[in-house]
């Protein structure tokens, strides 16, 4: 059931498949996503949970708003508590791609107390130097303005072509086109605000602040994403209960490019299977103890 509801003067989008009574897990998309991306994967998980995919602003059927700060890393975190407080559900645990991810730890840090698990899909913590930040904020502010001269059809082409996707060339046609015509669905002026209110340049470092998070987290990366796969082990060896997981033959999108197996690596986390106990148990197991 797809049902859209105002929060704070704005329209959310929720694909809420799941029995109210189950456990709920929230899906946050990437930049030029919306909630219908997870296809398959979101009414396979909604099968023994409830599961809520909101559309973020700038994407889908959530507008940007005219403030950009109320869009920021920390104000979407709120939307999206707000979002959730108006449907029932005060605990929860998140699952989020790219952007998605950046945004889910951010709200994990802000809101502890309303997380139960977290999974980050090549994401990160943002950038640490001050110039480095600098640098990407005027290269995200090129590419809105871009977004807005150019228009969506230039856009998607040249943000196809980028290295960080040329594992796509071997996804199925089908696949392959959903995905193009979803990004081309998307508003210009949308990803432009988004690239300004919450793009890496602009987030704040939330690096230094990892230590913070005592409930279990997942981080999945790519094997052939060496950037992300990097990124993703330094986050996981700074995190107190994380698990590393890097999915062979992906990129940076192995929910699309390996969904079997990033599939199964959602469904054991999110089944709260106790990491240590279980390997201890199949360590024993080979030990033939």
């Amino acid at each position: 059931m797809i049902r859209c509801i105002a929060v704070a003067g704005r329209t959310v989008e929720i694909a809420d498949e799941g029995p109210a009574a189950a456990s709920t897990l929230v899906l946050l998309h990437g930049f030029t996503g919306s909630k219908d991306g997870w296809g398959t994967l979101s009414r396979a998980l909604a099968s023994r949970r409830r599961v809520v995919a909101v559309d973020l602003p700038g994407h889908g059927g959530t507008a940007a708003s005219a403030d950009p700060s109320a869009d920021s890393l920390s104000g979407t975190a709120a939307l999206i508590v707000q979002t959730l407080d108006s449907i029932g559900v005060r605990r929860f645990s998140l699952l989020g791609y790219s952007l998605g991810g950046r945004i889910a730890l951010g709200l994990a840090l802000d809101h502890p107390r309303r997380v139960e698990r977290l999974l980050l899909e090549s994401a990160s913590a943002g950038l640490q130097g001050p110039n480095e930040r600098e640098a990407r904020r005027r290269h995200d502010e090129a590419l809105a303005s871009r977004l807005e001269r150019d228009g969506i059809e230039a856009f998607v082409r040249d943000w196809e072509a980028l290295a960080l996707f040329a594992t796509h060339a071997r996804l199925e046609a089908p696949v392959r086109e959903a995905l193009r015509r979803r990004r081309l669905a998307c508003s210009p002026a949308g990803l432009a605000a988004s690239l300004r209110a919450v793009g890496t340049g602009t987030q704040p470092w939330l690096g230094d602040r990892l230590g913070e998070l005592t409930i279990p987290v997942c981080v999945v990366v790519g094997a052939l994403d060496e950037k992300f796969r990097a990124t993703g082990a330094w986050m996981a060896a700074r995190l107190a209960d994380s698990r590393l997981e890097i999915v062979s033959e992906s990129g940076h999108t192995p929910h699309l490019e390996r969904p079997e197996s990033y599939r199964a690596i959602v469904e054991r986390f999110f089944g709260a299977v106790d990491f240590a106990k279980e390997e201890a148990r199949v360590d024993s197991m080979a030990n033939g103890s």
